[in-house]
C-alpha cells in the first residue's frame, strides 16, 4: 500500500514531516487522524468525488494535512501561489468552480479582499486564526471522526501553471477511480527513478503550492519517508538542515544552486552534506558551469529532470550521463520524445524546434479547449511550448520557451544562451534576457541584471558584461544594452516572470 495510513497503523509515532522553521513535527498517526477529520468536514460541506477545493497558504503544518484530506476524498485540490494577486486567485477559484476555499491567517490581507470577490464559495476556512468571512479550520475539524470516510476515493491535485508566459492554466487529469493507497503512475515513476522509500529524508526548500515540491513530498510520505519543509529557501539555512537532519534526498532549482555557491567559502564548506544520496533539480535550465561546480562540491549524486505540471512526458539524466552530455536534461523515461518544426514535421537530431511527447500522459487545460487543442498536433503528440533539440544519442537540450525566442534580422536567438554566460560572471546574481522592439531588425537582445552590489551598476559594468558575453558566444546572441535592478521578479519555484519584465519595455517603448 502506498499511503500514509498503512504507516499510521504499523508505526504511528514515525515522523511524516517536520516544519524546519518552527520545529513542529507531525507523525503518521497524527496525519492519519487529522486528514480523516478533514475528509469528514469536506463531506459535511456537501463535496463529492470530482469536486474542487482551493488552498492558498504559505508552507505551514496544516498544508500537507489538508492536501491529504482532499486526496482521500476523491477531490481535485488546487494549491495556489502566495504570489498571485487577489484578481488571479479569484480567477482560479471561479475557473475551477471551487466549493471550498482554505487559506491561512498569514494571508489575511489577501483573504479579506477575496471575501467579496467569491460570494458563491459558501465554505471559507482559515488556519492559524480567523478574520471576518472565514471559519476556523481547526475548530471545524475538532470533534469529527478520526476514522476514514465510508466512500474513500483517490483524488488528484489540479494545479495551475505559474503564469510566467500568460494567464494561469489549470492542468486537469482524469481521476483514477482507485482507492487511496493503490499504486499510481506518478508514484511508480518517481520511486523507480529516485529511490524514495521508508528511509528517505527529503528536504523541501520550495513552496508546497508548486507541483514538484508538493508531489515529491507526498510521494515520500506515501512511501513512509520523512519530509523536512522549509518555510522559505535560505542558502545557509538549507545547508544547516542537510547536516543536522541527515537529509538523503533534496530538490532544487538552479537559482538555489547559484545562491549556495555564492556563499563565502568559510560558510559554504563548513556544513557536512555527505548524507545526501539523491539530489534533484528541474524547473529551469541549469548553466553548465553551475552544474559542474555543484558536482564538484556534492559529488556524483545530482540528477536532473524535465517535466511540466502537465506530466505529458518526463526526461531524466543522471550525473554520469550528464558529464558526457553536458547541458542535457536527459532521455525520455515517460513518453516518446519528438522535435518538430513550425509545419509539424519531425526534425533530425540537432534540429531546433518545439518539443513534443507521444505515448505520454494525456491532459487537458480546465475550461480551455482552445489551449488544449493548441497543445496537441495532428498526430496526437502534446507539447508544453518549449523549444529544444535532441542529439544523436537521444538526449534532450532545452533552448527556450517559444514565447521568448528572439527574432532579430530573421535569425532565431535563444535567450538562455546569454543568460547562462552572464550568470557565470562573479558580479551577477540573477539575469533575464529577452527581445525588445528594434526598427531595423524587428527585435534586439536586452538584458536585465541583478547584482550582488547594486552600487557597481553603471555604464562601465554594462560594457564589461557585454564584452564578457561577446567573448564567449556569438555577438548576435548577446545583449546590446543592459539595465540593472535590485531584484528580478522570480517565482519561488525558480521560474522567472520574464513576461513582466519584457512587458514594461513593450509598454514604454524604451530600450
Amino acid at each position: 500500500m502506498y499511503y500514509p495510513s498503512s504507516i499510521a497503523h504499523s508505526a504511528p509515532d514515525t515522523i511524516a514531516y517536520k516544519m524546519c522553521h518552527t520545529g513542529e513535527t507531525v507523525s503518521f498517526g497524527q496525519l492519519e487522524s487529522r486528514s480523516n477529520q478533514g475528509a469528514h468536514l469536506f463531506r459535511s460541506c456537501g463535496l463529492k468525488t470530482g469536486d474542487h477545493v482551493v488552498i492558498l497558504m504559505e508552507n505551514n503544518r496544516n498544508y500537507i494535512e489538508i492536501c491529504y484530506s482532499a486526496d482521500r476524498s476523491g477531490l481535485y485540490y488546487t494549491t495556489t501561489s502566495t504570489y498571485f494577486t487577489p484578481h488571479e486567485i479569484e480567477y482560479i477559484i471561479n475557473d475551477c468552480h471551487a466549493e471550498v476555499f482554505i487559506t491561512s491567517y498569514a494571508m489575511a490581507d489577501v483573504a479579506a479582499e477575496l471575501v467579496s470577490r467569491i460570494p458563491d464559495v459558501t465554505h471559507r476556512y482559515m488556519v492559524g486564526g480567523v478574520i471576518a468571512g472565514y471559519e476556523s479550520w481547526e475548530t471545524a475539524c475538532a470533534g469529527l471522526p478520526e476514522d476514514p470516510i465510508s466512500d474513500e476515493m483517490q483524488g488528484l491535485d489540479m494545479l495551475y501553471s505559474s503564469g510566467t508566459t500568460g494567464r494561469p492554466k489549470g492542468v486537469k487529469w482524469s481521476l483514477t477511480g482507485k482507492r487511496p493507497g493503490e499504486l499510481t503512475m506518478l508514484i511508480e515513476l518517481l520511486c523507480r527513478l529516485f529511490g524514495y522509500d521508508r528511509d528517505t529524508r527529503y528536504l523541501c526548500p520550495g513552496p508546497l503550492y508548486h507541483a514538484a515540491p508538493l508531489r515529491h513530498s507526498m510521494t515520500t510520505i506515501n512511501k513512509g519517508g520523512t519530509v523536512f519543509i522549509m518555510k522559505k529557501f535560505d542558502a545557509e539555512d538549507a545547508l544547516r538542515i542537510i547536516e543536522s537532519e541527515r537529509i538523503t534526498h533534496s530538490q532544487w532549482v538552479p537559482t538555489m544552486f547559484v545562491r549556495m555557491l555564492k556563499l563565502p567559502d568559510d560558510v559554504r564548506l563548513k556544513y557536512d552534506v555527505s548524507s545526501q544520496k539523491c539530489v534533484l533539480h528541474a524547473a529551469a535550465p541549469c548553466p553548465i558551469d553551475i552544474k559542474e561546480k555543484m558536482l564538484d562540491w556534492w559529488g556524483m549524486i545530482i540528477h536532473e529532470y524535465y517535466a511540466g505540471t502537465e506530466n505529458n512526458g518526463f526526461c531524466k539524466i543522471g550525473p554520469e550521463e550528464w558529464v558526457t552530455h553536458k547541458g542535457s536534461v536527459g532521455k525520455a523515461t515517460l513518453g516518446t520524445l519528438h522535435i518538430c518544426d513550425d509545419d509539424g514535421q519531425e526534425l533530425s537530431p540537432g534540429g531546433k524546434g518545439k518539443i513534443y511527447f507521444s505515448d505520454g500522459h494525456a491532459f487537458s487545460y480546465h475550461n480551455d479547449p482552445g489551449k488544449t487543442a493548441e497543445s496537441y498536433n495532428k498526430k496526437g503528440w502534446s507539447t508544453l511550448g518549449d523549444i529544444g533539440k535532441v542529439d544523436e544519442d537521444g538526449y534532450l537540450y532545452l533552448l527556450e520557451r517559444e514565447a521568448f525566442v528572439i527574432i532579430s534580422g530573421g535569425v532565431n536567438i535563444y535567450p538562455q544562451e546569454a543568460e547562462n554566460v552572464l550568470t557565470a560572471h562573479p558580479k551577477v546574481v540573477d539575469v533575464a534576457v529577452f527581445g525588445i522592439p528594434n526598427e531595423d531588425f524587428g527585435e534586439e537582445v536586452k538584458a536585465v541584471v541583478q547584482l550582488g552590489d547594486l552600487r557597481e551598476a553603471g555604464p562601465a559594468l554594462e560594457k564589461e558584461l557585454i564584452d564578457y558575453c561577446r567573448s564567449r558566444i556569438s555577438p548576435i546572441k548577446c545583449p546590446r544594452s543592459i539595465d540593472f535592478q535590485d531584484a528580478l521578479p522570480r517565482h519561488p519555484t525558480g521560474k522567472l516572470y520574464k513576461r513582466r519584465l519584457r512587458d514594461k519595455y513593450l509598454s514604454t517603448g524604451s530600450g
